[in-house]
């Protein structure tokens, strides 16, 4: 039982660890999902005192990641239910539950794929200084002190 201890561990921890990362996406589809990313944006603009020209290019660069990890932040979520599931049923199939980790960790690692990709375009667009108050306020936000 140790081995499927692990692996239920392992499947909560790679969706726990990918929806920390959608969570500045948005808390959800359609319209509360602009509101938050846009309020997420003109916070950071703030804080990392951008000019329009910079605020023209993060802008695309914020909008398409969020496009694109959405999918994947709802699929996380649906594995969660699935994990329940597999986990309350009468006999325990570890088969299925390696397989839904293994699910979990490839869609964890597509989401770290497309969140490092969207900080290094960012990056590009942000000076020394703002990227050390990104990661400034990123650390602070992290911590509860922001």
């Amino acid at each position: 039982m140790n081995k499927l201890r692990r692996i239920t561990l392992a499947t909560l921890a790679g969706g726990l660890a990918a929806g920390v990362g959608f969570k500045a996406f948005g808390r959800g589809r359609g319209h509360g999902h602009g509101q938050d990313l846009d309020r997420m944006l003109k916070h950071l603009y703030v804080e990392i005192d951008a000019t329009e020209e910079q605020k023209a290019k993060l802008e695309p660069i914020a909008r398409q990641a969020a496009k694109d990890l959405l999918p994947m932040r709802d699929s996380l979520r649906a594995g969660r239910g699935q994990a329940i599931e597999l986990l309350t049923q009468e006999r325990i199939d570890p088969q299925a539950i390696e397989a839904l980790r293994a699910k979990h960790l490839q869609l964890a690692d597509q989401a770290s794929r497309r969140l490092t990709q969207a900080l290094a375009e960012a990056a590009d667009v942000l000076t020394p200084a703002q990227r050390k108050e990104l990661a400034a306020h990123v650390a602070r936000r992290r911590w509860g002190h922001g």
